[in-house]
């Protein structure tokens, strides 16, 4: 769907220099692997599931049913993403912080936002409940990339460059931090800097950046037991394994089952009630438990795949000249690496507990509409490199071939 959609401006080259087929301006591999993650996603949200929709909503596909539908619309979001040139989302920076202000104001305002175990996090949309921290997630990355193109020798040579994004980043993980969201406010910051160093900011700024913040989330976590709790947790759940604890044991106990090979698609034993989230924050637990330690290495290999990927179309964006897509290619690797990491450490009790999906497989229609459409607008900057050195190659053939026909007349 995503690449039957892929554009061609026609304008951009003569009759006889626009680039072949469509298909031939698509990265098939990283395609496919994505395709791969959210027919994987399906059918590990359908395992993990089957029992609590069943008790629930009478239902047992209840939540498989739901999440087919998010998938539809997340390949529509991306069919849309993959159209816009990367030259608009440059311009449009500014505006996409405003609107992300807005969503995260809006979200706390009571009886607007939605409060969920404790944290004020959606807005009901009546099909949909619209998790504001996801969608700002690709804004901030978007104004991100655009800023760097803008204001990036300020950022190299100044402090002052390097400031105003953060900033703005800084009022974005206040504003998060009051719903709480700890996971989506680390998720930003961590992408948002990683964009800034791969521009070229200075080390002593982030040195000095990043002390200011671990100040600053210590004191968050001492003053709030939520917090601190969440935090200590995690060293060691068997503690208090049916308190504070029991959510993390009840995961390694699954992670612990699958053994190599697992027990195979639908055997798991955790998700019949004992492991809390299993179909969202915990998918990864379960499906460690049906697929084993082989299938476990195999989904981090077929992450590792996509950021590198994305990484690389970045670098190949950048190296010619088009420098926001470059910025955007790195931020997205950035997202879906980091919050892959956060999910699974989370999982085996190697990270405090945050409400982070598993990208393209958690249940959850904010998430995996919005990292469709992100996959989209790396589709795009992957396209926009392809057709330059299509262009590029035959402008270049176009001209041999004419000095070989000048030659000839000349003798």
């Amino acid at each position: 769907m995503i690449a039957a959609c892929l554009p061609f401006n026609k304008a951009e080259a003569s009759p006889k220099m626009r680039a072949p087929a469509i298909a031939a301006n698509v990265d098939t591999a990283l395609l496919g692997v994505v395709v791969f993650l959210l027919g994987i996603g399906l059918v590990m949200v359908a395992s993990s599931s089957v029992s609590i929709a069943e008790k629930q909503m009478a239902n047992p596909f209840h939540y498989l049913q739901r999440q087919l539908v998010f998938v539809i619309a997340g390949l529509i979001a991306a069919a849309v993403t993959v159209n816009i040139p990367v030259k608009i989302w440059e311009k449009m920076g500014l505006m996409l912080v405003i609107v992300s202000y807005a969503l995260l104001i809006l979200v706390l305002i009571p009886g607007i936002g939605k409060t969920v175990n404790g944290s004020t996090r959606w807005i009901p949309l009546g099909l949909i409940n619209l998790q504001a921290s996801e969608v700002v997630k690709l804004l901030m990355i978007i104004y991100m990339g655009g800023y760097l193109v803008r204001r990036g020798e300020s950022v190299r040579a100044s402090f002052r460059g390097f400031c105003v994004p953060m900033g703005l980043l800084a009022v974005t993980a206040l504003l998060l931090l009051l719903e709480p969201d700890f996971g989506a406010t680390v998720v930003i910051m961590i992408t948002c800097m990683g964009m800034l160093f791969l521009a070229g900011a200075r080390l002593w700024q982030f040195a000095m950046l990043s002390g200011m913040a671990l100040i600053a989330m210590s004191i968050l976590a001492v003053t709030s037991p939520y917090r601190l709790q969440r935090l200590t947790a995690f060293l060691n759940p068997w503690e208090d394994p049916f308190n504070s604890g029991f959510q993390l044991t009840q995961s390694l106990i699954a992670i612990g089952s699958g053994d190599w090979f697992g027990a195979g698609l639908g055997n798991s034993v955790q998700k019949l009630f004992y492991l809390p989230e299993a179909h969202t924050d915990f998918l990864f637990a379960v499906y460690a438990e049906e697929m084993g330690l082989v299938g476990v290495a195999l989904l981090i290999a077929i992450y590792g795949f996509v950021v590198i990927r994305a990484m690389r179309i970045g670098a190949v964006s950048e190296a010619d000249g088009r420098t926001a897509g470059g910025y955007l290619s790195y931020g997205i690797a950035i997202w879906i690496g980091m919050q892959a990491f956060i999910n699974m450490g989370v999982n085996m009790g190697v990270l405090p507990t945050k409400g982070l999906t598993l990208p393209l497989m958690s249940y959850g229609g904010s998430s995996l509409i919005i990292m469709c459409a992100a996959l989209g607008i790396l589709m795009r900057v992957d396209y926009e490199n392809r057709s330059a050195n299509i262009l590029a190659t035959r402008v270049e053939h176009s001209a041999g071939k004419g000095r070989k026909n000048k030659a000839h007349r000349t003798e």
